[in-house]
């Protein structure tokens, strides 16, 4: 079997078996790369009110403000994946460990800015593949860039391999 030939059964094969995991990939990528133009994606950090250092609430009367809402995805410090703290803004962001949500808080007078879900989560799961099943994260991503590689050469080679050829043909002629 030609150089040629292989290439091209197995790009052929490998493109339409990975097209579905291409086009998932590429679109939450593109919706990432644009996350923080579209608010439904990704909800904006609002600003707090005007205060110094001084001012700002403890962490203790973070939490309990947080609690306070009865939102289902904050119910303890276990539901809690992160606080992003923005100083200039004088926001906190409280992340939730389920269901991709988020509230706001600002850090001056400790009222509750906004309650939102971030899309944006969701999708980085979707993207990195830890949203369909751990393993998928951990085994078929890798092999799927892997894969992407592989794609990306055995198609430049498609397209050189006949140019190559077709010289290597042009001197054969010309040395006759």
């Amino acid at each position: 079997m030609s150089t040629f030939k292989f290439f091209f059964t197995t790009h052929k094969w490998a493109g339409i078996i990975l097209s579905l995991a291409f086009t998932c990939t590429a679109t939450s990528g593109f919706l990432l790369l644009i996350k923080k133009k579209v608010d439904w994606i990704q909800p904006p950090t609002l600003k707090g009110a005007e205060g110094g250092v001084a001012e700002f609430i403890t962490n203790q009367r973070l939490f309990e403000t947080v609690f306070a809402q009865n939102h289902q995805d904050f119910r303890s410090l276990e539901d809690i994946e992160r606080v992003d703290f923005r100083p200039g803004k004088r926001v906190f962001k409280v992340r939730s460990e389920h269901h991709h949500s988020e509230i706001q808080v600002c850090a001056v007078t400790g009222e509750v800015l906004s309650v939102k879900w971030r899309m944006s989560d969701l999708l980085e799961t979707i993207h990195d593949g830890s949203f369909f099943v751990g393993w998928i994260h951990d085994w078929f991503m890798p092999a799927f860039a892997v894969a992407l590689l592989f794609m990306v050469f055995s198609g430049l080679w498609l397209w050189i391999e006949p140019m190559l050829r077709k010289r290597r043909r042009k001197r054969r002629a010309a040395a006759r």
